[in-house]
């Protein structure tokens, strides 16, 4: 019986999910057994997640949102591969973009049940960032700079909504507000570009926002991240292109651009907003004009 440690984010899904939480824990009394530790702030699953590697558990379990997988793959990360933990995700978050977008059960007791059992395993790979001169942070997901981390900030501020009625109207409140289009030099694997950009999403899950499907060629197995580059246009086109993107069927219009890659460099002529799984790394106040990021293949053990 593998040993397990449940990092639960009690504040996931707007805090919905206390009564979640003592239902499943006392399915891991029946299965075996878990520690179950809870956070109580930004980045404590990090902490809590690279604790649990040094003290030998061989599963790791992210009991949240996208938020939650995010802080606790960057503790998972500072432990060493070969006793790196597997990770497990009980998804229960008001997004669940990654999980859904790679066909991971969204089922949080089933997802429980194979946190326990010896073999679904696969690995997946992890992207990172690294803003200005800043330590690299990793990501599971997505990563976007501009018009979709603006929504992530917009999405922040609203309380009466969850799911992907939350994000469609930051979508809406978005397009309404902002609408900046940096310059941006770009070098993707050695290729240079020289471009405004209303939105860049580079993805290793292929969704965002509840259901955007934004880098719909992704794979979380390849050793590559896809990127989707979208060109200024008008509002009128920017309400257009929202159901293609929720199809993900946005690559047929000659204003969006779509590739792989293993590494980019990016610098933009002002600051810029950038998110990652859902959480803004950078607002206009950090005044971050310059990013780099890449793929490490293979990095993490995926309970499947």
């Amino acid at each position: 019986m593998p040993k397990v440690r449940v990092i639960f984010n009690p504040r996931a899904n707007r805090g919905r999910n206390a009564e979640i939480a003592y239902e499943l824990k006392q399915l891991t009394d029946q299965l075996g057994g878990a520690d179950w530790v809870m956070t109580d702030s930004p980045g404590h699953a990090t902490q809590l997640a690279a604790e649990a590697g040094q003290l030998g558990y061989e599963r790791v379990v992210a009991m949240g949102g996208d938020g939650t997988v995010h802080e606790v793959v960057n503790g998972l990360m500072q432990i060493d591969a070969p006793v790196r933990p597997a990770l497990g995700i009980l998804p229960v978050g008001s997004g669940n973009d990654f999980v859904r977008g790679i066909g991971v059960t969204a089922q949080a007791v089933e997802a429980l049940r194979l946190a326990f059992q010896e073999d679904h395993l696969r690995a997946i790979d992890i992207a990172y960032t690294r803003l200005g001169t800043k330590p690299r942070r990793y990501w599971v997901n997505a990563l976007g700079i501009g018009f979709d981390a603006a929504v992530t900030l917009q999405s922040q501020r609203i309380n009466s909504l969850r799911g992907f009625g939350m994000y469609f109207l930051a979508v809406i409140r978005t397009i309404i507000e902002n609408y900046e289009a940096p310059m941006m030099y770009i070098d993707i694997d050695g290729m240079t570009l020289t471009h405004p950009v209303q939105m860049l999403t580079v993805g290793n899950g292929t969704r965002e926002g509840g259901g955007f499907i934004t880098t719909p060629e992704s794979k979380v197995d390849d050793g590559w991240l896809n990127y989707t580059l979208f060109s200024p246009v008008s509002r009128p086109m920017m309400i257009r292109l929202i159901p293609e993107v929720m199809r993900g069927t946005h690559g047929r219009f000659h204003q969006v651009r779509m590739g792989t890659l293993r590494s980019m460099r990016l610098r933009a002529d002002r600051a810029l907003l950038v998110h990652t799984d859902g959480e803004m790394v950078a607002t206009y106040a950090d005044n971050v004009c310059d990013l780099e990021l890449g793929v490490v293949p293979g990095a993490i053990q995926l309970i499947n």
